[in-house]
């Protein structure tokens, strides 16, 4: 059915009738598409960053290290303050291993009083060499008492 027929006036008749329309670019041509990137520098760069990391770093291994050297300036200086006072100290350590050593063979020989054969005082070591006591610790510890 044509339009004639249809809508009752003359129309076109065929798509062909149609008059030919090329969409064509403006004279002169579009406008150039930007591509390339153009992002604004945000921030510092990578080597900047790192500078700063390594300048933080190294700030920090100069204040460990020379609070090393004070404690222990500290440490040597409280060595020094205690030293003339070893020997007294290594004195009251001796006279209470030598009451301890008398109780503890006092405790031996009463203990092994009915064993024969039994020498006081005679060490069980194979070694035939003294070794010293051991020293205590944990909970018997005199210095946790």
């Amino acid at each position: 059915m044509t339009e004639t027929l249809k809508r009752g006036y003359p129309g076109m008749a065929s798509v062909k009738d149609m008059p030919i329309v090329q969409d064509m670019p403006p004279v002169g041509g579009f406008p150039s598409i930007r591509i390339q990137r153009r992002l604004p520098s945000t921030g510092p760069t990578g080597v900047a960053i790192f500078a700063v990391g390594a300048a933080v770093m190294a700030y920090g291994y100069y204040n460990v290290y020379h609070l090393i050297q004070n404690r222990k300036a500290g440490l040597r200086e409280l060595e020094m303050l205690r030293a003339p006072i070893i020997p007294v100290l290594q004195a009251e350590e001796d006279i209470r291993w030598v009451a301890h050593s008398k109780a503890a063979l006092e405790e031996e020989a009463r203990i092994m009083k009915d064993v024969p054969g039994w020498e006081l005082g005679k060490s069980n070591s194979a070694t035939g060499r003294w070794i010293p006591p051991p020293k205590p610790f944990g909970i018997n510890d005199p210095i946790l008492q």
